[in-house]
């Protein structure tokens, strides 16, 4: 992850850069929003001038016969009634106005947070497995969830207020200017003194909120590891040892979050004391001028009121300042996730396959792993339509590398795959990966009903189609003793089912899919005998008439396969059929099946 010093300097730059795209098209919105903000700032300018003109009506009624009051009108019920009603009629028209621009502009938060949610999980799923193999699960899922969300609520809380001070600033600097420039230049002084105080703290706030959020990341990160394997856990007494880990992360979560909100309360404090200075300086200065007769007391108060006013956006500045830092160090992590280049992608001019033959060619490949050692240095082979080929080879050889190819979860250095004589790289991913079923030794399934599950294979498919793919991999019977039948909801990655029972779902997923190449990545380790046997039996029906890639340890997998390719040290060192490597006991082949029956007994 990117942590260049250009980027933290830009952070707030950053931060509205991934943002500005989703504002297009609520400019109506927001303009509307704008306009209501303009209209609070401009009643909140009038607000003060009923007070003005009674305090200087009720002065000239006590007597007051000289300096700049002499020439007001007395105070009658009438004035007073109307100054009261004015007032009460701004409070209220203010009110209307600012609850219409925070609801707009709640509005555009929410929706562009809601599409740039999506925006990032979308690109998410983009990205290579190399990506998400190095790549914290949790702390990922807090940057779509928590810092998206954490942008979209300061936006509202903390950016709208202060676009409206800062506007409201700007204009009563000009009326202050007009009334008494003199005291106005008390205004001036208090946002140069703030600018100096916010200059040394708010990199600081800022440096802190990115540690804290960080920390924040890495403690879900931890919650997400021990949960998804709360089985290991619990089956080797580990509880203790995770709390600690998460005691740790929690710590120092805390930790982090405590000194940002402490630089923050300093800057606010001290903000605090640069108001009440200012506002002590035009009580002196203001009142020596109304006993000189040059304003009015009216014009003292009016002056107060907006000078408190304009003073509002420096403690606002100061009062955000931890908010706007946390969301800025938020905004990081979120363009982080986004400027993680994407390494499959369809080509320009790539053109859709149709439905292939399944003549499968790895011409000349050259492949490194994820930590950049060589793989393959120039593998060659070829498997026909309808051919069904085992992958054997020692532990780290790169079987699952070599079959995940062919539905470019990553591309070759150099050489090609070519499915019916084009490159995979030419054709678009959709129609690549629609070509192609894969059933992992885990099998995921996703926690929704199991019909949805097995309707995943190819969506828009029927209710019955769904029913006779699960019969046709020996899922139905079990499926309609569930207590929901096929509307069963299932656990997170269907935890609610056995290993054999889950495996059939997904091969009923792949038999609805009906793709011409199926990969088989070890489908049958870890079942017991009876459900090995089931499974066995589905991927029978799976694999009828269809090129076939299995990567298998089971002894018994390759005797229905057409050709074994044992791999070793990046290149293909036996290649023939079964009966025919068995039959040569000096064979690799041949001694792995030897010393695999020996272990099995």
């Amino acid at each position: 992850m990117s942590r260049d010093p250009a980027l933290r300097r830009g952070a707030l730059r950053t931060t509205i850069g991934i943002a500005r795209p989703h504002l297009r098209s609520h400019r109506l919105l927001m303009a509307g929003g704008l306009v209501a903000l303009l209209a609070e700032v401009a009643l909140r300018v009038l607000e003060p001038w009923p007070v003005k003109v009674v305090v200087d009506a009720v002065t000239v009624s006590l007597g007051a016969d000289r300096g700049a009051a002499a020439g007001q009108p007395p105070a009658t019920p009438a004035l007073l009634i109307a100054c009261g009603v004015l007032l009460v009629g701004i409070v209220g028209l203010r009110a209307i106005v600012q609850y219409c621009s925070t609801i707009a502009f709640a509005l555009v938060g929410s929706r562009v947070a809601t599409a740039l949610r999506a925006r990032v999980f979308s690109h998410l799923q983009s990205l290579s497995l190399q990506y998400h193999a190095k790549s914290p699960a949790g702390d990922t899922v807090q940057r779509i969830i928590g810092d998206i969300g954490r942008l979209q609520e300061v936006a509202v809380t903390a950016g709208l207020p202060l676009v409206g001070n800062i506007i409201t600033l700007v204009v009563l600097a000009v009326v202050m200017t007009v009334l008494d420039p003199l005291l106005a230049v008390v205004v001036l002084l208090a946002a140069a003194a703030y600018l100096l105080l916010s200059r040394g703290g708010t990199p600081r706030i800022t440096a802190a909120a990115r540690s804290s959020r960080r920390s924040e990341g890495d403690l879900a990160n931890t919650a997400a590891e021990t949960l998804g394997a709360i089985r290991v856990v619990q089956a080797y007494g580990l509880e203790h040892q995770r709390v600690r880990a998460f005691d740790r992360g929690n710590q120092k979560a805390l930790a982090q979050g405590v000194r940002s909100r402490r630089l923050a309360a300093a800057l606010e404090r001290g903000t605090d004391v640069i108001v009440g200075v200012a506002l002590a300086a035009v009580l002196v200065a203001g009142g020596w001028r109304v006993m000189a007769g040059a304003m009015t007391p009216g014009d003292l108060v009016i002056f107060t009121m907006y000078l408190k006013i304009a003073l509002r956006p420096l403690k606002d500045l100061a009062k955000y300042t931890g908010r706007i830092a946390r969301a800025t160090a938020s905004g990081e992590r979120v363009a982080e996730l986004l400027d993680e280049p994407v390494v499959i992608a369809d080509r320009p001019g790539a053109r859709a396959l149709g439905r292939v033959r399944g003549d499968l060619l790895f011409d000349d490949i050259t492949v490194y792993d994820g930590h950049g050692r060589l793989l393959f240095d120039g593998l060659s082979t070829r498997i026909r339509p309808g051919e069904t080929v085992c992958l054997l080879g020692p532990s780290g050889a790169g079987k699952t590398t070599l079959a995940s190819l062919i539905v470019r979860a990553a591309d070759p250095a150099a050489g090609a795959i070519r499915i019916d004589g084009v490159d995979v790289r030419d054709a678009t991913l959709a129609s690549l990966r629609g070509n192609v079923t894969v059933v992992l030794q885990e099998s995921v399934l996703f926690a929704t009903t199991v019909r949805e599950n097995i309707r995943a294979g190819r969506d828009g498919a029927s209710d019955a189609e769904v029913e006779a793919a699960a019969r046709r991999s020996r899922a139905h019977d079990f499926i309609v003793q569930l207590p929901d039948g096929y509307d069963t909801v299932l656990g997170g990655r269907g935890d609610t089912l056995s290993g054999g029972q889950r495996q059939r779902i997904a091969i009923a997923r792949a038999l609805l899919r009906d793709a011409p190449i199926v990969v088989l990545d070890e489908a049958t380790t870890g079942l017991d005998p009876a459900a090995k046997a089931a499974v066995t039996e589905s991927i029978a029906e799976l694999t009828r008439g269809r090129t076939t890639v299995s990567i298998t340890h089971d002894p018994a997998g390759i005797r229905g396969a057409d050709r074994i390719l044992w791999i070793e040290q990046g290149r293909i060192v036996e290649d023939g059929a079964p009966d025919e490597l068995l039959a040569r006991p000096s064979s690799r082949v041949s001694e792995w099946f030897r010393t695999s029956l020996r272990e099995a007994s």
